[in-house]
């Protein structure tokens, strides 16, 4: 069998990064660097202009307006205590671990208590949405409808009220191989739900290949084409090459989640847990580069306070 080029690739090594982040003025100089590409410029009126004070961490004072700010003001990072190297720290292991790490884990790798390794994982997390959310699936689409949560007595599977809906989505290549995917929780799997789910996930020229359930239908309000397989339940079902793709990553996902979590509170964070995975998967042909492009995206996303972390999707 021939190596997977993708699954052995070098990443990016525990050496390496701490040569290059290793310290908290390394980890300083790359969040500037990150932030402001181009050089420094005045988040309140774009002046270029600036003077550098040093009191515990550098604050760019604007010859303009008299804006003072730090590197971290207005990104993930605002109003942290911690040494940006823990932080640096926590993005390296989010990204390069075979597996997502559990907060528990993460409290462990860096010292800190659980409380503190929920809130950095969970700002993490939440800006691996907003990165996620404008992505739009292309050309071939395999769709299915899936759910998280454990079994407990009453109904199950479709209307079960123990469990979190959301719809799968990989896109494939010429080739038939996939290429990204979306995870995307919905109210429930109706005809509104999946109509508003198509607008924001496919783009017009998509070709959407689902099962036969009726609510599938909507995604032609957004798609250009919708190719129906009615397949029935059992083992048979989930084997049809139509769809390969999403059903074997509907398969990675139960095994990363259960060899990670012990419990996870869907009904309030599912969208995190599965945009994590869905990141992870949708850049995993550079698997180096995921350390400075989460970095750049925590810089470029605005703060999100404790408060708001732990409000569920809906009130996000």
């Amino acid at each position: 069998m021939a190596m997977n080029k993708i699954q052995f690739q070098a990443g990016l090594s525990m050496r390496d990064f701490q040569s290059q982040y290793g310290t908290d003025e390394q980890c300083e100089a790359a969040v500037f660097a990150s932030r402001w590409p181009q050089g420094w410029s005045c988040p309140r009126c774009a002046g270029a202009r600036y003077a550098c004070t040093h009191h515990g961490r550098k604050l760019w004072e604007c010859l303009g307006c008299g804006y003072q700010c730090s590197s971290i003001v207005g990104t993930v990072f605002e109003h942290t205590k911690l040494p940006l190297s823990i932080w640096f720290l926590a993005i390296y292991l989010l990204t390069q671990s075979k597996n997502a790490v559990a907060a528990l884990e993460l409290k462990r790798q860096l010292g800190v208590s659980y409380k503190t390794a929920w809130l950095i994982k969970h700002k993490l997390l939440q800006t691996m949405v907003l990165r996620e959310a404008p992505r739009r699936l292309d050309e071939r689409v395999e769709i299915d409808d899936a759910y998280l949560g454990g079994e407990k007595a009453g109904k199950r599977g479709r209307g079960s009220d123990n469990k979190t809906a959301f719809v799968a989505a990989v896109q494939t290549s010429a080739e038939g191989k996939p290429l990204f995917m979306r995870l995307t929780p919905v109210a429930g799997f109706t005809h509104a739900a999946l109509k508003q789910w198509a607008a924001h996930s496919l783009a017009p020229t998509a070709h959407v290949v689902s099962d036969g359930l009726w609510c599938f239908g909507a995604v032609t309000h957004t798609a250009a084409a919708h190719e129906r397989h009615v397949v029935g339940g059992g083992r048979h079902a989930v084997q049809r090459p139509e769809f390969r793709w999403v059903n074997t990553l509907l398969g990675n996902l139960k095994t990363a989640l259960s060899g990670t979590y012990h419990a996870i509170d869907h009904a309030k964070y599912a969208h995190r847990y599965l945009a994590e995975f869905a990141y992870r998967f949708n850049r995993r042909f550079d698997l180096a580069a995921m350390v400075p492009r989460l970095l750049r995206a925590a810089v470029t996303t605005q703060p999100h306070p404790l408060s708001v972390l732990r409000l569920s999707e809906a009130g996000n």
